[in-house]
């Protein structure tokens, strides 16, 4: 069980869970967000890569249209 911040907000996550698994958790288009992970943007193509870990902090931001 991982203890991470997101968004500033303390949650579990199960053991080996991915930041893809975190964006399938709380329905989150992978398309359209951008993650930054401990301070660093994390290419998408990493997500399925990259394991949560204890005390993480994960920053997720959605892009969103307009005119």
């Amino acid at each position: 069980m991982a203890k991470i911040l997101l968004n500033g907000k303390k949650i579990s996550m199960g053991s080996k869970a991915s930041i893809l698994d975190l964006l399938k958790k709380y329905k989150l288009n992978n398309k359209k967000v951008a993650v930054e992970y401990n301070g660093t943007i994390i290419q998408k193509i990493n997500y399925k890569k990259k394991y949560l870990k204890n005390n993480d902090k994960i920053e997720i931001v959605h892009f969103i249209g307009g005119g």
